[in-house]
């Protein structure tokens, strides 16, 4: 096994996304996977909600692309432990295909979610431009490394996933309170030409920095002692097909939040100004009363 320290952030997320086929099918189809490292053990949402594109994906032809994944995180996973995947084909028509997925630990789901894929269909098309910011080349990566928490420290260095805020980051601390921010992503190398390989990471990196619309909007930054969040449920449509391995401009709000709740909402651009897909998320927020 590559000490998790040394490993090259994209092979890692290579290998959890090529899931293993048991031969298993009942009225479902059974696939297993692994997790990859992350601070207190519990699994990244988006390495579950990518491995389920993966996963829905093995049961359809190649030219039937998913376009909207809605899914509920149930509990948190454990990442010393495996994973199963169980596809259920619900529908399969003329253009759509409908696919239930379900994630388990220790026989208990801890992620349910419907995908639905189409056939590459003519039709009307507009979508929201994007804004105009300044490119990655003009912005830099984290203004520095979290030293007084050191599992942050090494999410940020193995983390496959390059991003650059438009804004300051909230790291350490939130410049100015407001419910919007902009990030440019990408993962930090190539990963070859496959399609569902590119929209699986697509899937994996929605769920980094769309949280942070709501935490930004209460000046909340990450080094907060005793903040807790999770994901709730994710949604993703895919509009246009995207590389997941070039700059993309992902811009995020937070229409509101009370309750221990907040909601965030995120479009994805391609460097030229295509709408690539539009996100939510609601998670759940716990902030520490300050005295």
């Amino acid at each position: 096994m590559t000490d998790a320290a040394n490993a090259d952030p994209i092979d890692v997320l290579l290998d959890v996304l090529a899931l293993g086929e048991t031969g298993a099918r009942t009225n479902e189809d059974i696939f297993t996977a692994s997790s990859h490292p992350m601070p207190g053990g519990r699994v990244f949402g988006g390495q579950v909600l990518g491995q389920s594109v993966v996963a829905a994906a093995r049961t359809l032809p190649p030219d039937r692309a998913p376009h909207s994944l809605h899914g509920y995180f149930l509990r948190p996973g454990d990442v010393r432990k495996p994973l199963t995947f169980s596809v259920d084909r619900i529908h399969d028509g003329r253009s759509f295909s409908r696919r239930r997925i379900q994630a388990f630990q220790d026989g208990e789901p801890i992620f349910s979610g419907i995908a639905s894929f189409q056939d590459e269909d003519p039709g009307l098309e507009h979508q929201l431009p994007m804004p105009d910011v300044p490119g990655p080349e003009a912005l830099t990566g984290p203004s520095s490394l979290v030293t007084d928490r050191p599992e942050a420290s090494l999410l940020i260095r193995a983390n496959p996933i390059e991003v650059r805020h438009v804004e300051s980051d909230i790291y350490l601390a939130v410049d100015e309170k407001a419910p919007r921010q902009a990030v440019w992503t990408r993962l930090r190398r190539p990963i070859g030409d496959d399609p569902v390989l590119h929209r699986a990471a697509l899937a994996y990196l929605t769920d980094f920095t769309i949280q942070e619309s709501v935490l930004r909007a209460h000046g909340v930054p990450w080094r907060t002692p005793g903040i807790r969040t999770a994901s709730l449920d994710h949604a993703i449509w895919w509009h246009r097909f995207g590389r997941a391995d070039e700059w993309m401009l992902y811009v995020q709000e937070s229409p509101s939040s009370r309750g221990g709740r907040g909601l965030a909402q995120g479009h994805l651009y391609s460097r030229d100004g295509a709408l690539l897909a539009t996100v939510a998320q609601e998670i759940m927020l716990r902030v520490p009363e300050q005295g």
